[in-house]
């Protein structure tokens, strides 16, 4: 999926999601990586979860302002909620998954 493309998920189906960026070789994201791997089938339907390759879309770096890589927005509704930056565990992305799902009233 290409980074700006990315925008119109967000904004125009307001769906809960995260996005993880990361780029080829970078030890950090290889170890952040599996635990969003390991996460995601527990929200199927619910949250989704998107994984973006800065190496190869570069142009996400001015779509989303990024400053530090690996990182992981969120967003509801199409609005941006937050972030985790560097290194983080499952109970972070848990919390952050947690505070944006979207009501299932």
């Amino acid at each position: 999926m290409d980074g700006c493309g990315l925008e119109e998920l967000i904004y125009d189906i307001g769906e809960g999601c995260l996005i993880f960026f990361y780029r080829n070789n970078c030890p950090v994201c290889e170890e952040m990586a599996p635990v969003l791997e390991e996460l995601q089938p527990k929200y199927k339907g619910q949250f989704g979860f998107y994984y973006v390759n800065i190496d190869e879309n570069k142009e996400v770096i001015n779509c989303f302002k990024l400053d530090e890589i690996p990182q992981v927005l969120f967003f509801k509704d199409g609005e941006y909620q937050g972030k985790l930056s560097g290194e983080f565990n499952q109970a972070q992305v848990v919390e952050k998954i947690q505070e944006n799902l979207v009501d299932l009233v």
